[in-house]
């Protein structure tokens, strides 16, 4: 009777037993895909795309390579989610749930895909890659295990440290290997460095923002490893000419300096091996400035502050354009060849520098309202499931994204910055040192 009870209970575990390294294997491979997926997206620009043969930033070539890489694999992702759940419901009611906020964005991002096709507008891929992705990532994270978010962080550091080196060697060698290109076109006036980021000042606003989020506290960095990659990104970013990026990152830096300064001297205990380092950083000073001031990197320096190549007569005359434009199409969006046609005037055809009003001007004040609500609940969102210190970076990012077309245009940023803050940040510590 007893080996006959045992029997079906044996049955019984051995298909769990069965089963247990097969749901390993899988965890791991989803773990690897998706820190693939994440250093698709912070470390491949258009200009790293177009070496591969993807016209990505250009007008001309296949529908198809139009859509970066990291949005197809994150709606493959996706999709592989509702297939694992069973039921779709499931995983869908769970992102209404916990991340409405990125739902509406993605929601958006769709509905703003919907106009442009309607309106008959270009720029369609624009809204998938800026929005629908940027929305679908806290989704795909959610409840993402501590050994991803480990890895992933671990690849946004090395790819922001492969940025600067690359940024550095671009400003001494006077080559740029993945530029931001319109059609092949690479701008060759544009010294400005590009390293892996593409485009300059996409390239500022992602280094800026990262430098504050050391600065505040994130990622898991010892305390040389964090000094060292700050002072580095600092001066790369010179080399990729964002002069609101320098002066945001100096600002907001410098005052989480002063508070973190005069709370060790309130406490009245120095480290003594924070002071050991600073005695040897102070050492390396003069060295440091003779090296960089034989590469040029002062000239660079002054030259941004010097000549902005017009950037602040086009903000004044970007202004013009509205004037112009009755508030009745405004309100549901311009005719598009009267746009084309005032840019053309006003001499700003490279662009509105300002995200929201650039938005407004081609998709109208109800489309630009509904974006700027979403991205503004998204962005607390995302917050919300951080620790403390992540509203730093975010109020640079907010300042720095309307400084240029920023989200206005076909971006990955938007994505990229909410992922730094989810692994930065994460509410429940990753142990260990990356």
């Amino acid at each position: 009777m007893r080996l006959a009870r045992a029997e079906p209970a044996a049955e019984r575990i051995a298909p769990l037993r069965a089963g247990t390294p097969r749901r390993g294997v899988i965890a791991r491979a989803e773990s690897l895909v998706f820190v693939l997926w994440a250093a698709l997206l912070v470390g491949v620009s258009g200009g790293l795309l177009w070496v591969f043969g993807l016209n990505y930033d250009g007008l001309t070539g296949s529908a198809a390579s139009k859509i970066h890489p990291a949005t197809y694999l994150a709606v493959a992702l996706f999709g592989w989610t509702l297939l694992r759940a069973g039921n779709p419901v499931i995983p869908v009611a769970q992102a209404l749930n916990r991340r409405p906020a990125s739902v509406l964005l993605a929601v958006c991002g769709v509905l703003l895909l919907a106009l442009i096709a309607t309106r008959g507008g270009t720029g369609l891929a624009g809204s998938i890659d800026t929005f629908v992705l940027a929305g679908l990532l806290p989704i795909l994270l959610l409840d993402r295990d501590a050994e991803t978010l480990g890895r992933i962080e671990i690849v946004i550091h090395l790819v922001m440290l492969a940025n600067a080196l690359l940024g550095l060697y671009e400003l001494a060698s006077g080559q740029r290997f993945f530029p931001f290109r319109l059609d092949g076109a690479d701008f060759d006036w544009d010294t400005r460095s590009a390293a892996l980021q593409g485009h300059p000042l996409s390239n500022a606003t992602v280094t800026a923002c990262y430098i504050l989020a050391l600065a505040a506290g994130g990622g898991r960095l010892g305390p040389a490893l964090r000094t060292g990659m700050i002072a580095l990104q600092l001066v790369a970013l010179v080399t990729f000419g964002g002069r609101s990026a320098i002066v945001i990152t100096l600002i907001l830096g410098g005052a989480v300096g002063l508070v973190a300064l005069g709370r060790v001297l309130r406490s009245g205990r120095i480290p003594l091996i924070g002071a050991a380092c600073a005695c040897f950083a102070l050492t390396l000073v003069p060295v440091a400035v003779a090296v960089l001031a034989a590469l040029g990197f002062f000239d660079t320096l002054l030259d941004r502050f010097a000549s902005d190549g017009g950037s602040a007569q086009a903000r004044v005359d970007m202004l013009e354009i509205f004037r112009a434009i009755p508030f009745r199409e405004l309100l549901v969006g311009p005719d598009l060849q009267q746009v084309t046609t005032l840019r053309r005037i006003y001499g700003l055809e490279w662009g509105i520098e300002n995200s929201i009003l650039s938005t407004l001007l081609y998709q109208g004040i109800l489309m630009t309202t509904l974006l700027v609500v979403a991205v503004g609940l998204y962005l607390a969102e995302v917050a919300r499931v951080c620790r403390h210190g992540v509203w730093l970076p975010i109020l640079a990012f907010v300042i720095l994204v309307n400084t240029f077309e920023g989200l206005a245009g076909k971006t990955t940023l938007l994505a990229k910055f909410a992922l730094a803050l989810i692994v930065l940040f994460p509410k429940v510590p990753i142990r260990g040192r990356s």
